[in-house]
């Protein structure tokens, strides 16, 4: 029988919710790239926007969480970068941007960031 102690569960636990996050990071770039290249707004940019916005907003749910374990400035800085990306996405629902490259950008450093 295995015995593990409790800190090695926890770093199992946080390189799965990392892994996880970065695979939900990529879903997002994979889909606004697909927007980004596609001729017109249309359903790859719905559908890209929607996604994307479900991500941020879920991050910052999880980052307002007291538990969270980041530091304050980190956390107040992704909020930050979040609440751009939610403001891009609305700008390109809206068609006054079709910034999808800066949001595909952002959304690759915080991925990479993520290792």
């Amino acid at each position: 029988m295995y015995q593990f102690s409790y800190n090695e569960i926890m770093e199992d636990g946080v390189a799965d919710a990392k892994e996880r996050e970065r695979q939900v990071l990529d879903r997002s770039i994979d889909l606004l790239m697909r927007a980004r290249d596609a001729e017109r707004y249309g359903r790859d940019a719905i559908e890209a926007i929607y996604y994307t916005r479900r991500v941020w907003v879920r991050f910052i749910e999880d980052l307002k969480q007291p538990d969270n374990q980041l530091g304050d400035e980190l956390r107040a800085n992704l909020i930050s970068i979040a609440i751009w990306i939610l403001k891009e996405c609305d700008r390109i629902r809206k068609r006054q941007s079709d910034n999808f490259q800066g949001i595909i950008d952002v959304t690759t450093i915080i991925r990479d960031g993520l290792k």
